[in-house]
C-alpha cells in the first residue's frame, strides 16, 4: 500500500495519475468526500461524492479504514475497497491528506508513506491561484493548511519535490519499483526458496 500526501496544490493528482499510467498491478483508491465536484470530475471516477449524512452514517457503521475532515469537507477511504484491490494481488495507491496518513500508518505498519512538496512556498500558492477555483479566503485557508501539514514530513517515509512533473513521475516509480523488490516481500512468494526471510 503507498499512501500519497501533499498540500493542496503541489501537484499530487497529476503525479498519481501519471504513475498510475504506467506501472502495472497499481490500483487507485477513489475517496469518499462531502465537497462538491470540481468541474470535470466524474462520481466514481474521481471521488464518491457523498452527502455529509451519508458519510457520517458511513463513519458510525466503521466503512472506512481513514477519514478526516479537511478544507471544511469530510474525506474517507473505504475499507472495502482497500481489501476488495489487496485481494486481487494489486498494490493500491492512496492519495490522501496526514491526518489519513497517519490513521493508515496505525492501523498498517507496512504502508509505505511518501511526500510531495512544491519547490517553493511561492510555487505552491501560484498553482493555487491558477486553478482558479477557489475564492481569495479559501486560497488563504488551503495556505494555512498546507504550513501545517509540511510539518508532518518527518512521519513519511519518502519525500518526492515536484519541481519538475517527469523528475517528480520517475521518482515516485522508482520508490514503487524498489519496495516492490524489498527481502521481506520477495522471498515469500518463493514456494522452492526454504529460507526464513
Amino acid at each position: 500500500m503507498f499512501v500519497i500526501s501533499a498540500p493542496s496544490g503541489a501537484g499530487k493528482t497529476t503525479v498519481c495519475h501519471r504513475v498510475l499510467e504506467s506501472i502495472p498491478d497499481l490500483a487507485y483508491s477513489i475517496s469518499h468526500t462531502t465537497r462538491p465536484p470540481r468541474y470535470g470530475e466524474k462520481d466514481g471516477v474521481d471521488y464518491f461524492f457523498v452527502s455529509e449524512d451519508e458519510f457520517l452514517r458511513m463513519r458510525e457503521s466503521g466503512d472506512f479504514l481513514e477519514w478526516a475532515l479537511v478544507h471544511n469537507n469530510y474525506y474517507g477511504t473505504a475499507k472495502r475497497q482497500i481489501s476488495d484491490c489487496l485481494g486481487s494481488g494489486k498494490d493500491i495507491l492512496l492519495d490522501i491528506d496526514v491526518q489519513g496518513a497517519r490513521q493508515v500508518r496505525d492501523q498498517l505498519s507496512e504502508a509505505i508513506l511518501i511526500f510531495i512538496l512544491p519547490p517553493s512556498w511561492e510555487v505552491l500558492e501560484e498553482r493555487l491561484r491558477k486553478r482558479q477555483s477557489d475564492d481569495e479566503e479559501a486560497l488563504k485557508l488551503r495556505m494555512s493548511n498546507a504550513r501545517s501539514e509540511v510539518r508532518a514530513v518527518r512521519e513519511y517515509d519518502y519525500v518526492i519535490i515536484n519541481d519538475d512533473l517527469d523528475e517528480a513521475v520517475r521518482n515516485f516509480k522508482a520508490i514503487v519499483q524498489a519496495e516492490r523488490c524489498r527481502r521481506s516481500r520477495v522471498i515469500p512468494s518463493l514456494n522452492w526458496l526454504s529460507i526464513s526471510v
